[in-house]
């Protein structure tokens, strides 16, 4: 393999590598979801967004979906007028700037119960928008929609790190193996 070939894929995966965000999927292991009484403010007060990072949206398309909305729309639950409105059961959405970002589902009643979260990417005070409803136990009553019950409170966890840390590393490793080629110390095959 040629030096300068070598050279150059290693710089290209060392910046895939150092640049790619963390990927949270909101509610954690619960998802998106009204059962469990997912509290989505609490989730969201301690994770540090910033500027690249993925939010996922985990949920069961025939029940729920995903809008992202105003400030105004996000504390009065008005689903009329969305900025994006997501409805594949599984929506990936990348940060690209500092800011607040309000989501919730347009399925009537949803938001009013806490179907809703306020994203702050950077260094942002919370929004004055009326939080989510507190936790409370699980429900009594066997869910109505296809998403098994969550057993109550989810869990903190830290949703999508290890992820985005696997790929880091499988990132640096080929970089490794790549300067390790281009310097004569592993022999490629042709």
């Amino acid at each position: 393999m040629d030096k300068a070939v070598a050279i150059t894929v290693l710089v290209a995966l060392a910046s895939v590598a150092s640049s790619s965000g963390e990927v949270y999927k909101v509610g954690d292991k619960a998802g998106w979801t009204t059962l469990g009484h997912v509290n989505y403010t609490a989730w969201a007060a301690n994770k540090n967004f910033k500027v690249g990072d993925i939010i996922q949206f985990v949920y069961n398309k025939d029940f729920h979906n995903v809008a992202e909305v105003s400030m105004e729309d996000y504390k009065s639950c008005n689903v009329g007028s969305p900025k994006a409105l997501y409805k594949s059961g599984n929506d990936s959405i990348t940060i690209k700037t500092e800011g607040h970002y309000y989501f919730l589902c347009t399925v009537p009643g949803h938001c009013a119960v806490g179907q809703k979260v306020d994203i702050r990417v950077g260094n942002l005070a919370p929004s004055a928008a009326p939080s989510s409803p507190p936790e409370a136990a699980p429900p009594s009553t066997p869910p109505t929609e296809g998403t098994p019950p969550t057993g109550g409170a989810p869990q903190a966890q830290p949703s999508g790190a290890s992820a985005t840390a696997e790929s880091k590393a499988v990132g640096f490793l080929l970089a490794v193996l790549a300067l390790a080629a281009a310097f004569g110390g592993i022999t490629m095959p042709r």
